[in-house]
């Protein structure tokens, strides 16, 4: 391999990384999780992606207390056996929308965005206290 295929090749690699490390081999790079899968974080365009190893039922609990717990001001709140979400807003104004939906019997993925574009520091605030609640 020339010189010019070596650094090409390193240059497509470098790219793949971040793409690679938030998918299902981060999970497995990290240790693990309840399934396939389960365990893996994700922020893009603006949305937090968590896939957690716990039934439906078990997170949309800790989300519940999560939200009562940060005192937001709910706008709508639905859910069923597989699905429920949030719509809620700050103290500052800022809107806050939970999706928590059932995968698997013990996967379930939870997704958050703040506001229109999102604001990850605060998508992972709420994200770390909804899996302290668990």
């Amino acid at each position: 391999m020339n010189k010019k295929h070596r650094k090409l090749v390193l240059i497509l690699l470098l790219l793949a990384s971040p793409a690679v490390l938030t998918g299902c081999l981060a999970a497995v790079a990290i240790g693990g999780g309840a399934a396939v899968g389960a365990g893996t974080i994700a922020y893009l365009k603006g949305e937090l992606k968590s896939t957690e190893g716990y039934s439906f039922s078990r997170v949309w609990a800790a989300t519940v207390k999560t939200v009562e717990e940060l005192d937001f001001i709910v706008i709508n709140k639905v859910s069923d056996a597989i699905s429920g979400k949030y719509e809620c807003v700050t103290a500052d104004n800022k809107k806050v929308h939970i999706n928590v939906k059932r995968i698997g019997d013990n996967i379930t993925e939870i997704t958050i965005r703040v506001g229109t574009f999102g604001d990850e520091t605060l998508s992972r605030y709420i994200l770390n206290k909804i899996q302290s609640n668990i």
